[in-house]
């Protein structure tokens, strides 16, 4: 399944952009109810944690390595960053992310959010926080990504977990720097371009809720990852629409049915080098994020 998406706009951190006077933006009413821009000094606390999981390691091993400027989120995976939980991660992994709620029981306890073992235990408790937790609505991401075949950046919406079962997730992307293929130049009357594709994945992971079915593909789409794209999903009780650029991409029935969490992260797998990428710092640039709630 191909889809042709509308091209994005220029990344606003590019120079030539600014010096050739771009217009503004729009204004955030345009987008609905706004959870952060990134216009900002400082990542706001009060909506995110930047951790990736902290619950099966800790907060001081699981930081993420963030900047801010140019108004967007930049989460990246220096080349000394740590592996992620290198004690029990069958494949090394590193990772930077942030999310917008954590929680778990007592250490010693099975209780916490999106365990990858089989009664895997807290290794650090983790207090109640809920910097935003969404039953419904709207909610787009956009993004660019620097990735290669080792790596790979996404965004998705997952159960709190307040209850063990309610841990579905809802992805809105998730690109692997692998499936990454330009096609042939093309000429244009705005000169030459080389399109790019990528397989976009999205839609259900039912994980550990009975009530949910499995329903996750990834279609390849005329996107090129490292440009600014949208990515959005619309959803309620009944099912759930996936966009890029606002093309629709398809439809999921039946996602999660309770409060979801933002998860947004940027992953790199040392042991899938091709040797040409040894020193790339893979990156997730986030633009904008927003929610706008079901009416």
């Amino acid at each position: 399944m191909t889809v042709v998406c509308p091209g994005p706009e220029p990344s606003p951190l590019d120079p030539a952009r600014r010096a050739a006077g771009a217009p503004p933006r729009p204004s955030p009413a345009a987008y609905g109810t706004v959870i952060d821009d990134f216009d900002g000094p400082q990542l706001d606390r009060a909506t995110w944690l930047p951790h990736y999981l902290p619950a099966w390691s800790s907060r001081r091993e699981t930081a993420a390595s963030y900047r801010l400027g140019g108004s967007c989120l930049t989460l990246e995976i220096p080349l000394r960053h740590p592996l992620w939980c290198p004690d029990e991660h069958e494949v090394p992994l590193r990772v930077s992310g942030i999310q917008s709620g954590n929680q778990s029981g007592p250490v010693g306890s099975t209780r916490g959010q999106q365990p990858f073992l089989d009664g895997q235990t807290v290794r650090e408790e983790q207090p109640r926080f809920e910097g935003l937790l969404m039953d419904g609505g709207r909610f787009e991401i956009r993004c660019a990504m620097r990735i290669s075949p080792r790596s790979m950046a996404a965004a998705w919406l997952v159960g709190f977990e307040d209850e063990p079962e309610r841990c579905g997730e809802l992805c809105v992307v998730e690109i692997f720097g692998r499936t990454v293929e330009a096609l042939e130049t093309v000429t244009t009357v705005e000169g030459d371009s080389e399109p790019t594709t990528a397989e976009v994945g999205m839609g259900v992971h039912a994980f550990r809720d009975p009530s949910l079915t499995e329903d996750f593909v990834s279609p390849r789409l005329q996107v090129d990852p490292s440009r600014m794209h949208t990515y959005a999903v619309e959803w309620d009780s009944r099912g759930a629409t996936h966009l890029v650029d606002d093309v629709l991409v398809r439809r999921t029935p039946a996602p999660p049915a309770y409060p979801l969490q933002v998860m947004i992260a940027v992953f790199d797998f040392p042991d899938w080098s091709d040797g040409s990428d040894e020193d790339l710092v893979p990156a997730i640039i986030v633009d904008r994020v927003a929610w706008r709630p079901a009416r």
